[in-house]
């Protein structure tokens, strides 16, 4: 015997399938048990598996890696609110209660406004000794937050051809590693890896431009910036920091509605 859900794959940060950055995404009337919504996430193999419960007017909002439970996640949280619109027909903004606060998802036209809470860079007076080999031969400028450390290289192409020693990044797991610069289209760019967490490069990432925007703000004396993830699927996130909020915009498009099968 075998209880049913239904979950849904959402490409996040893009118009088209196949771009963008995937997750899945289950509204529940309660949670389930921990380690079966981990087993979930971990079945999915995707960056991110949302879990969403009703919260009074609002929705409570969890996110797990294929490894375990995060507390912040952005694309992710597009996702849920792209699912909520689309198959839920909620017109209005929403807001999501989280272990980093609150975080509210309105519809725009063609697309969502995240609004995030700041986390502004932290300093960073050297690299960790796991990862710092790799940075050896360039004049690179670090800093952090509560779950990156962040390296500005010169420039864009250094930020693309950049090889990714996964086993010396995972070596500063829990923590992960983003790389920026100036972009050359694009106000700045990024690549974010998290192998420790099971993503070994994330695809577009709304969470860490919840640092990346209040540090650029400061480096380019402006509040709205073009952003860029420069993966292999990329994508492109519109950004403003308003105080102590960051404002995200970007679209999503849902892949797959599917029902998934668990043992009672």
């Amino acid at each position: 015997m075998a209880s049913t859900l239904t979950m849904y794959q959402v490409d996040a940060f893009t118009d088209q399938v196949f771009a963008g950055n995937p997750a899945a995404v289950l509204v529940l009337d309660d949670w389930l048990p921990e380690g079966v919504m981990q087993a979930i996430a971990s079945e999915n193999n995707l960056a991110e598996t949302a879990f969403a419960r009703p919260d009074g007017a609002g929705w409570e909002l969890r996110w797990f890696t294929p490894v375990h439970e995060v507390d912040f996640c952005g694309h992710a949280t597009l996702a849920t609110a792209h699912i909520l619109v689309t198959e839920y027909g909620i017109d209005r903004e929403m807001a999501f209660r989280t272990h980093v606060g609150e975080l509210r998802v309105r519809p725009v036209d063609g697309g969502y406004r995240l609004d995030l809470p700041s986390f502004p860079p932290e300093p960073l007076h050297e690299l960790p000794v796991a990862i710092a080999k790799g940075f050896a031969d360039q004049q690179v400028t670090g800093f952090r937050n509560f779950e990156n450390i962040f390296v500005e290289l010169p420039d864009e192409q250094a930020v693309r051809a950049f090889i990714p020693d996964l086993l010396r990044i995972s070596g500063i797991h829990p923590l992960g590693l983003v790389i920026t610069a100036k972009g050359d289209a694009h106000d700045f760019v990024s690549r974010y890896f998290v192998p420790g967490a099971g993503i070994p490069e994330d695809p577009v990432t709304g969470s860490i431009h919840a640092t990346l925007v209040p540090y650029w703000a400061v480096r380019l004396g402006k509040h709205r910036l073009s952003a860029f993830q420069a993966s292999a699927r990329g994508g492109h996130l519109s950004c403003e920091l308003a105080g102590g909020r960051v404002l995200i915009t970007g679209q999503a498009v849902t892949f797959m509605k599917a029902e998934i099968r668990l043992p009672l």
